[in-house]
């Protein structure tokens, strides 16, 4: 990354974060960035968009009207939260040294964002503006600093709704939950065991001297993040990248060989090849989304878990699906299923350390929209279900309307429901070591009566 000039790595991540505010996720607009800059890019928008109320409210206070153009603002905001942070590090009193991006020194940085303005026909009539607001920064930043922190959406750096949703749901644990979503989260691999041990596995980490800790049966957590793809095994499909508390599915299911098994809503497959990597099972995978789908085959591939690779075992089967899961005519063939997995669509609330345009990119009414789409999906799958089958429902989710609401609600009203114990709601608070071990994860799992 040092050797591009921190000029162009602004100047690209103003423009990623103003399409994030316009509604687009990083997800997509990140694999369209050039690769030259990708990396930075992507450093860079993390870390800004974990702060980025801060940068917002900062713009507000030293501009004397509104901002010239909406990609100034988000220049502006950027340049903002990068020259703050170490202020606010200390504010807070929070390790500076700790803080999950590239420090730059004040001169460099408001050098180069003046650069980074003139780069683009839109920011660069206003490159004196934008120097004069940071530099004033600079001379009044500890007011300047108070008078933005007084603002719960800035403290907190998430958007008002989310904290009052976070506040009513859990009144002792949500200052801790909000700030620990804004740290960046660790490297959490899993194990491909049809492939490698995890003995052999951690031997070819030590040697490659990468430190990682087991903290599951198939998972290490890296002690500092590699690239993935540098990192011995990959593409001989000897691990995944996974989340411990997504790998926790496969413990609440009870898995056997040669069961016929439903993966619905199942891209990008972590959670289908965890299970394949355990079981010879009759599998079939089923997304709406036909390019997602693909992903799963490709994952599946990496892994060498495609039924090609275990072609003269009877009881390994995959079959894929194409369809929209609550719609049960445009894909059920009428053979229920013992086991069925509904990781469903979900606001992703849980999982904002991973993916931090997911708090701006949100809506209060989106909670209740994903519940209900929710209900629909799990309310359809139940009718493709064996009597005493399971169904685990999953969302990586901690608003309780995704959680344990929804699942109060599908043990009163599904037909012939038994509500079996689980790990119910995964909070990513951290331990007493100040480390957040895991996303925020929910699982409730159901039997249906024998007849």
């Amino acid at each position: 990354m040092s050797q591009i000039p921190l000029s162009e790595l602004l100047a690209e991540t103003a423009k990623v974060i103003h399409q994030v505010m316009l509604g687009q996720s990083l997800s997509r607009l990140l694999p369209a960035v050039d690769d030259r800059y990708r990396a930075g890019v992507q450093a860079l928008s993390f870390f800004a968009l974990r702060h980025w109320n801060r940068g917002l409210a900062l713009s507000d206070q030293l501009l004397s009207k509104k901002a010239p153009n909406p990609l100034f603002k988000s220049l502006l905001a950027l340049s903002l939260t990068l020259l703050s942070a170490e202020d606010f590090a200390a504010l807070e009193q929070e390790d500076a040294k700790a803080i999950d991006h590239p420090v730059y020194d004040a001169f460099t940085l408001v050098n180069q964002a003046v650069k980074a303005a003139i780069l683009n026909k839109k920011t660069a009539p206003f490159k004196a503006l934008l120097n004069a607001c940071l530099r004033r920064y600079q001379r009044e930043s500890a007011d300047l600093l108070k008078q933005v922190l007084q603002q719960e959406e800035v403290r907190y750096n998430f958007p008002t709704w989310w904290i009052k949703a976070l506040r009513k749901a859990y009144p002792e644990q949500y200052p801790a939950l909000l700030k620990a979503a804004n740290q960046a989260a660790t490297l959490c691999l899993r194990v491909n065991r049809r492939q490698v041990s995890m003995a052999q596995f951690k031997a070819a980490l030590a040697e490659a001297d990468i430190h990682a800790k087991q903290v599951d049966e198939d998972a290490l957590g890296l002690e500092q993040a590699v690239p993935v793809r540098q990192i011995p095994g990959f593409a001989e499909g000897h691990f995944s990248v996974q989340d411990l508390a997504a790998q926790q599915a496969i413990k609440m299911m009870p898995l056997a060989d040669g069961l016929r098994v439903l993966d619905a809503c199942a891209a990008p497959g972590g959670k289908t090849s965890h299970m394949l990597e355990h079981y010879d099972l009759d599998m079939s995978i089923l997304d709406v989304d036909e390019r997602r789908l693909k992903q799963v085959h490709e994952n599946l591939a990496r892994l060498k878990l495609r039924k090609a690779d275990y072609a003269d075992n009877p009881h390994y089967q995959i079959r894929s699906l194409v369809a929209d899961a609550a719609d049960i005519d445009a894909w059920y063939d009428g053979r229920p299923f013992d086991v069925i997995m509904a990781d469903v669509p979900c606001t992703a609330a849980g999982i904002v350390r991973r993916h931090p345009d997911i708090k701006w990119l949100r809506r209060p009414e989106d909670v209740k929209k994903t519940s209900a789409l929710q209900r629909s999906i799990v309310e359809a799958l139940w009718t493709t279900l064996k009597p005493g089958g399971h169904l685990l429902y999953i969302t990586c989710s901690i608003f309780p309307e995704e959680g344990e609401l929804q699942a109060a609600y599908l043990a009163k009203h599904l037909p012939g429901v038994e509500r079996l114990p689980a790990l119910g709601q995964l909070l990513a608070l951290p331990d007493e070591n100040g480390i957040v071990k895991h996303d925020g994860f929910f699982y409730a799992l159901f039997k249906k009566f024998d007849e």
